[in-house]
């Protein structure tokens, strides 16, 4: 067996000898697949140094797992991470042409980094090692090893949305994005759709042409793209969930809930997840609903992210000023409509307070996957489950259908299935939950890993036999 090269943007090395499970479900997965080939998983610490170049590694075994980690100084941090990759690259895949930022110091930054990581990389690669990428922060890595001789297969996978040719190509670089993507030997999307829109800006961009089956042929390089839908860790979460009333936080709010219906959202501050949008929905749902006041709280947990970011400190403080105007107009002396809570909760917590839920939202604006839903349906008691309101445009809802789709643009709509959702008949909840969970258990985070990695060690350029699409 193969070894296997994971390579991440962030590593989450263990400070004790045993796992990486409190990273979350991927990172677990991740685990278990190089302890399964035995192998190296190589990124950034998430440390800022005052070195002016990235010149060494922090190397640590625990098993037979290395771990292998280089610190970034300022300026790294400012136009790989902070700059080209979350404020052009991010917003441009999820569609926000008005938020993308594009700068050419900041684009330089980002290839001067991935080409320091290739030229550390290299010298810990074995001959027959699998190379398993990991996002749109990492790219240009494959093309940065094929120029310094690494001949080995190499995979991508791509977590985020794949945007359509008419988006990416307001990019000026798109052409160099492209030929970067076209040096791995499999290319993973998440959803049947992605798949879609890379083939329109392969083909129609002219960058290069289809062999038919997902294969193409672009700069003299052979290579496969296909849809590989992430899973959840879902035995795990599911017990997780069963022993959440424990946990002193799902028993204090349960207790502060005083029999009312929750709502619960669970989202990471990024203006991709709608949180503006649904904090407005909920509060036409009140409006319409004065049966509902005193009766249904929404709890918002919404952990900060990527503060050294412009537009999210402005949208952090957008966010609390509606949620203090909806509580405002609505609340009353013993109610708040809204809890807005901006501060980590650990998985254990979020999993008992799904398991509370009479209704679970998440209506991303566009979103590559959205585990969040997976969760909270793993996450609900089988007799008595909550209904999961769910965005289009949520890479999930390709999957996931026993949830009451949604249009998050539209405020009425996302209210009224609120309302359905929290007075829906517990037969018919059974029904939706019972639709969506044999699936999850199948299709779990591990089933996601074996499958990509089978796929990227089959070495023939023949299509593959099978590929599974994330279509219903």
């Amino acid at each position: 067996m193969a070894r296997l090269i994971v390579v991440s943007n962030r590593v989450p090395v263990p400070t004790t000898k045993g796992s990486t499970a409190a990273a979350g479900g991927l990172a677990v997965a991740l685990e278990a697949a190089l302890k399964a080939h035995g192998g190296l998983w190589f990124g950034w610490s998430g440390k800022t140094s005052s070195e002016r170049e990235i010149e060494w590694l922090e190397i640590r075994d625990f098993g037979n797992i290395t771990y292998a980690v280089a610190d970034l100084n300022r300026r790294d941090v400012d136009e790989y991470y902070a700059g080209f990759a979350n404020r052009a690259l991010w917003p441009l895949c999820h569609y926000r042409l008005d938020l993308t930022d594009f700068s050419r110091k900041d684009m330089a930054g980002y290839f001067r980094v991935n080409r320091s990581f290739a030229r550390l990389l290299a010298p810990l690669i074995r001959p027959t090692d699998l190379i398993w990428v990991h996002d749109y922060h990492l790219i240009p890595l494959a093309s940065e090893l094929r120029h310094i001789g690494v001949k080995n297969r190499i995979g991508y996978f791509h977590h985020i949305p794949w945007p359509p040719a008419d988006v990416l190509s307001t990019l000026p670089v798109h052409d160099t994005i492209m030929r970067g993507v076209a040096a791995y030997d499999l290319v993973g999307l998440q959803t049947d759709y992605d798949v879609e829109n890379f083939a329109g800006c392969m083909i129609r961009e002219g960058f290069g042409k289809s062999l038919g089956d997902n294969w193409y042929e672009s700069y003299g390089h052979r290579f496969q793209v296909g849809a590989f839908p992430i899973g959840l860790d879902t035995e795990v979460f599911e017990k997780m969930a069963e022993e959440g009333s424990k946990n002193p936080i799902v028993k204090r709010t349960a207790q502060s809930l005083n029999d009312r219906d929750l709502v619960i959202g669970v989202d990471r501050l990024d203006y991709s997840k709608g949180i503006g949008q649904r904090i407005e929905a909920f509060s036409r749902f009140i409006e319409m609903s004065p049966s509902a006041k005193g009766k249904v709280t929404f709890l918002q947990i919404t952990p900060k992210s990527r503060s050294e970011v412009p537009e999210y400190a402005d949208m952090q403080k957008e966010i609390a000023e509606l949620t203090g105007r909806v509580n405002g107009q609505f609340g009353d002396v013993d109610w708040v409509p809204i809890r807005y809570v901006n501060k980590t909760i650990s998985r254990a917590a979020l999993a008992g307070l799904y398991r509370l839920g009479r209704a679970g939202l998440v209506t991303p604006l566009r979103d590559g996957m959205n585990l969040v839903a997976k969760e909270f349906v793993a996450a609900q008691d089988p007799e008595n489950p909550g209904v999961l309101v769910l965005s289009r445009f949520a890479g999930a809802a390709r999957e996931m259908d026993g949830a009451l789709i949604v249009n998050p643009y539209d405020t009425e709509a996302t209210a009224n299935a609120i309302g359905r959702a929290i007075s829906m008949p517990i037969e018919a909840r059974r029904e939706r939950y019972n639709s969506m969970m044999p699936k999850l258990r199948e299709h779990d985070v591990a089933a996601w890993c074996r499958d990509y990695l089978d796929a990227l060690s089959r070495e023939s350029d023949q299509p593959l036999e099978t590929m599974r699409s994330a279509a219903p």
